[in-house]
């Protein structure tokens, strides 16, 4: 059976398509995107509730076919004004929004913006937004890797609040301050009435070369508990025409009272283009979360697990694009079943964008 809430989707999303196709003026361009990413994962720990790992939150379905994400979006964009517009089904939406009310559970973006002058490339956006942290998304064809790296995975994809942008004459430097509701929040937690804050600055130090600072500051619980994060997310990206090779670095801490406890991730992920249809891929990555201040997990000893994937990407169209991956984690803390330390899984996927 089809909620009210997805009738209520696909009725908004064919009227904006309809709306958009019916336009003629030409001056005030809309545009319409889509994504859709069908997957099969298989765990060898074999869950019996068919779920992965509870720090993973795209792919999540073991041994079944299903959608991590699929999504309609429209753009808008003129000199002064832009909105987008995205509905989204799929596990990603499933795992990553199950804290916030229904209505919020199916949209991807919903945002508007305006310059705030005329000599500068200066923006002021509002509404649900693409993450400042990271440098992986929720959308998989824009990443080197099929699956998401723990950091991704522990951070936010989304975030809701306003920013304000800039952007030099030559496009060099970017940087965003941000009034946030909270870590990937779009609705806040009863009894929270504070503010967090972000501040991101990304700079291409030459054509080959991009340095990214974000962070995060803001309280992880209700008014009435001290929890405090402060969070940095750093990574240099290097890219020429065959080879792409991300390092990245996320620290942060949170307190409680008095005390404080920290977390931190480096992950290293390479891509290299074999020819203009077949890319191969690997990545190492480490996760330590000690004081379980992220990951919150049974283990007396915290978080902490090494990972390496490797990944094959096929282009079968201009659009359609196959990738087949191969990951294992390990860790001492750990325990997925039977006393093991380890955990591989197998994933693929066939992704298009339109």
């Amino acid at each position: 059976m089809i909620s009210k809430m997805q009738r209520l989707m696909l009725f908004l999303l064919m009227t904006l398509h309809s709306n958009v196709w019916a336009q003629t003026d030409t001056s005030k361009p809309i545009e319409i995107s889509g994504y859709a990413e069908m997957y099969y994962a298989y765990d060898f720990n074999k869950p019996s509730n068919h779920e992965l790992s509870g720090f993973l939150y795209n792919h999540k379905r073991h041994n079944e076919v299903n959608v991590n994400l699929a999504f309609i979006k429209a753009a808008y964009a003129d000199q002064q004004n832009r909105a987008n517009l995205a509905m989204m089904i799929g596990n990603y939406a499933q795992y990553n929004l199950a804290a916030e009310p229904n209505w919020a559970q199916f949209v991807f973006e919903a945002n508007l913006g305006f310059r705030i002058s005329n000599k500068h490339n200066l923006w002021v956006d509002a509404g649900i937004l693409p993450s400042h942290i990271g440098f992986e998304s929720a959308v998989g064809a824009d990443c080197a890797t099929l699956t998401r790296s723990l950091l991704a995975e522990n951070t936010p994809y989304f975030e809701s609040g306003a920013k304000l942008t800039y952007t030099s004459k030559s496009e060099k430097l970017f940087i965003s301050f941000l009034y946030l509701n909270g870590w990937q929040q779009i609705v806040k937690s009863d009894f929270m009435q504070k503010p967090a804050f972000g501040l991101q600055f990304n700079y291409k130090i030459n054509n080959n070369t991009t340095f990214n600072y974000s962070n995060f500051a803001g309280t992880m619980r209700p008014d009435s508990v001290d929890y405090f994060r402060l969070y940095h997310n750093l990574y240099l990206l290097l890219n020429n025409d065959k080879f792409t090779c991300t390092l990245g670095m996320d620290f942060g801490s949170q307190s409680k009272g008095k005390e404080k406890y920290w977390v931190f991730s480096p992950v290293a992920i390479a891509q290299y283009k074999i020819n203009k249809k077949l890319k191969m891929a690997a990545r190492v990555e480490y996760y330590d979360d000690k004081n379980q201040i992220i990951i919150v997990g049974t283990n007396p000893n915290g978080f902490k697990v090494l990972g390496t994937s490797l990944n094959m990407d096929k282009q079968l169209t201009k659009k359609l694009c196959w990738r087949l991956e191969a990951k294992r984690y390990w860790s001492k803390q750990q325990e997925w079943t039977e006393n093991k330390h380890y955990n591989t899984i197998i994933t693929t996927a066939v992704s298009m964008k339109f």
